[in-house]
Formats: structure tokens, sequence, C-alpha cells
């Protein structure tokens, strides 16, 4: 929180000895959720986490996909983190946050090298790596993830290892996912302000995924489709690899706004019509049925607003399917083609408005589930639903990657170089190099 509005119990608590936790903050328009993990929360055993501490906030001061104010959106981190902390019983210095804020996008590096007699080595694969990121060049952008998405050899494609493979040449693709400078910027401020260390970022689209995809859709393809209050953004899936990231700022908020012009009543109380009686499919016996909400403005004398709940459908409907239907084809116009049968899983809160699975399933053409945490089995039932995946998904990138090739610090410092790759000494692996090439290949 900003200066003199920051509880001194609050700093007092987090500046004692810190205990080695993982807190995954969630910043998005609607809500502001953090989880936090201890080491012994991760259970190798069933590859599953359990969550410490968990929480959740409305959300203040982002708008649009942006950070509109600074004090109003710090205030609300802190106090979602200082609820963490106390559920937890453990400070927190710094946070890894998870947003859709900032105009997310991806970009494909390529890069091919030249391969000796011998079979295909680790030192062959550094070398690749590192000619890929000596090619990252996105003006006024920041990269926050640097993911490989495959190998060839000799240009054969869909190749997963191809260490002690023999070919001429090594190709490498890196997806890289990044958002906008100034945004970037703005979160980093408004963490100082919340006196937290910002210890990255992760597009809410890719940990959402982490969280609610299973191995066989990631491998078969898939889409994940985070539906949040200000954004909607998505993650295409495919061969155990990222493929795609787009990213909309249209959300659940701007159906609320909708149903208060619409209907002419306050914002609050359209958030309830929506919440209690919203659906964007129809439902028997809407026409007969009505619904009262509060006037707009401080008149007292004014009546409710009555509606048959027909016509809250008609205002819901058009704006979630224009939102899919633009999403669907943003992904097709960027050239990401899905195998046929491959799904689409929704997460994010606004994905539990009635109807939205049904149409999706319209606009697609494709099986549509619902995503939830899978592997943090022990969460709350206030934070188990497809609104927590971003913030579970934190976590369990945390204790099990994908491991990036650039680390977040790197990211953070935009120092990325082809020094940064993996890299091989006197003809012995450095533990660097190996531990990435084991975790990612």
């Amino acid at each position: 929180m900003a200066g003199k509005k920051m509880d001194p119990s609050i700093e007092a608590g987090r500046a004692v000895a810190r205990a080695p936790v993982v807190a995954a903050l969630d910043l998005g328009q609607s809500k502001v959720a953090c989880f936090i993990m201890k080491p012994d929360g991760v259970r190798h055993a069933d590859r599953t986490i359990r969550v410490a501490g968990a929480s959740h906030v409305q959300s203040r001061g982002v708008r649009g996909g942006a950070i509109v104010n600074m004090d109003e959106a710090a205030q609300a981190i802190g106090h979602a983190v200082e609820r963490a902390e106390r559920t937890a019983g453990a400070p927190v210095s710094g946070v890894i946050v998870t947003t859709a804020i900032g105009q997310m996008a991806s970009h494909r590096v390529r890069a091919k090298v030249s391969l000796g007699a011998g079979p295909v080595g680790d030192a062959d694969l550094a070398r690749a790596i590192g000619m890929a990121l000596a090619q990252i060049r996105l003006p006024n952008r920041r990269p926050i993830h640097v993911l490989p998405i495959g190998w060839s050899v000799d240009g054969a494609r869909g190749v997963h290892d191809p260490r002690s493979m023999h070919g001429g040449s090594l190709g490498l693709d890196l997806l890289v996912v990044s958002m906008a400078e100034g945004a970037f910027a703005s979160l980093s401020h408004c963490l100082e302000l919340a006196h937290l260390d910002l210890q990255g970022v992760a597009a809410a689209p890719v940990v959402s995924s982490l969280a609610s995809l299973e191995e066989d859709e990631m491998d078969l393809g898939c889409v994940c489709i985070d539906m949040g209050g200000g954004s909607t953004s998505a993650a295409v899936w495919g061969g155990r690899s990222l493929l795609h990231i787009e990213s909309l700022n249209i959300g659940g908020d701007h159906v609320t706004a909708d149903i208060a012009r619409g209907l002419s009543t306050s914002r609050a109380g359209a958030e309830r019509l929506k919440t209690l009686h919203g659906s964007a499919m129809a439902s028997a016996n809407e026409d007969r049925e009505m619904l009262e909400a509060p006037p707009r403005g401080e008149d007292a004398a004014a009546g409710p607003v009555i509606v048959p709940r027909a016509m809250l459908k008609t205002v819901i409907a058009p704006r979630v399917e224009e939102t899919l239907e633009l999403l669907r084809d943003r992904l097709r116009d960027a050239g990401v083609g899905l195998e046929p049968g491959a799904g689409l899983v929704l997460t994010g809160g606004a994905s539990q408005l009635n109807g939205v699975r049904e149409l999706a399933v319209r606009v697609f053409d494709r099986p549509v589930r619902l995503g939830r945490p899978q592997r943090a089995p022990h969460l709350a039932d206030a934070a188990s639903g497809p609104a927590f995946c971003s913030a579970a998904g934190v976590l369990l990138r945390a204790a099990y990657g994908p491991r990036e090739a650039v680390s977040a610090r790197k990211l953070m410092s935009r120092q990325i170089t082809a020094a940064d790759a993996p890299r091989v000494h006197g003809g012995n692996l450095v533990a660097r190099a190996a531990g990435w090439l084991r975790e990612n290949l």
C-alpha cells in the first residue's frame, strides 16, 4: 500500500525473518487473489501441491487491461496478501504476479545450427538455444515467458529430444510471450507501493492451463480460454508445448456494463442480476419470470426496475458470443490450427456464467469443459473454482515447471543474450545446462 496508508503492523510482520515460501498474486479487474505455498506443500509422489494460505478481495484500480489507479491497486494487493499471510502463518516478501493486463502476445523465434559428424549432444542444443535467444527483439515490449516449442533435425519437425540423432542441421522453435513495457513498469511500481518484490510475471492463460489441463490435452491439442473480468485470453497447446497466446480486452465486466445500460440499473444491481439470474442461453419459462433490480441514481421516489428474465439473456448472449467469435477469428488468423476433436477448457470467473460453455461449443464447434485447479486437491470450496486456476497454476509451475529458457530475473531486467543459454565448458556439462535440458526435454 502507498505511503501512510500502509498498516505498520503488516510492514513489521514482513520485516521479520522470511520463510521460504512461494506466493502467487492473481491481479485482475474483478478480483485480486493470493495463494501461498510452503516448501512442504510440494507433493512429488502425485505431482500435486498443498496451498497453505489463500485469499481474494475485490480488485480496485484496474480497468481496461491496465492499472489506472496505483494507490487503489496497491491497497487491494496489500489486503489480499495480508489475508493469505494470516491463513498460511508465514510472511511474504515477494510475489509472482499472474495477470492478463498489458496486451499479452506471443512471438516465435527460430534458430538453426550446423552439426558435426557425431550424434547431437547437449553442446549442440545449447548453441541452438543461444542463437534463438540472441534474436529476441521486441521494441517497447517485455518478454515474460521464453519456452521451447520443438526441435527439428534436417528439417524434420516434431522431434521432442534430438540428442543422439544424426544429421547436418539442428533447428529450434522458441515461443516468447511478452507484455507492453509500460504495463510492466506500472505493475512493478504498484508492487513497490505495496512493499512487495516483483519476482516474476506469468500470463494468466499460460498458468491457468498448467492448473486445469490434462497431459493428454496438452499433447493432443487444446485451447485454454481464461475469461476474466477485464479480459479474455487464450493459450493454445499441442505436442506438449505452448504454441500461441491471444488476448482481448473484453471480459465479464463488459457484460455487467451492458446489463446496467440496457436495463437502466446500477452497476451493482447489474452484477447481482448477472450472477443470480444471468445466462447466455435460453431457458424454460424465462418470458414469464420477472426480475427486480435497483434503479440507477439516488432518487428515493424511483421504483425498482422490473424486467422479464428473457430480456436479461438478450443483453448477455450477444456480448459473450461476440467475444468468443472474435477470439476464434483471432486464433484462426494467427494460423494456429487445431487437430479435429481437440477441445476447449474454460477458466476464469466469467466462465462460470450459465450458458457460456454451451455457447462456446456452438461458436468453436468443439467439445468444451470448465476447468478447475486439478492438482491442488486441498483447496477450500471458495477457492477451488475456475476463477482460481491462474493462481494455482503459478504454484504448480514453481513446483514442477516447465522451466524457462531464461530465468525470471533475466526477464525482469531485460538482460537476455545468447550467454543465457545452457553452457558447456571443457567438455563437461555444467549443472545449469544439464538441469535445463533435463527439465525441458
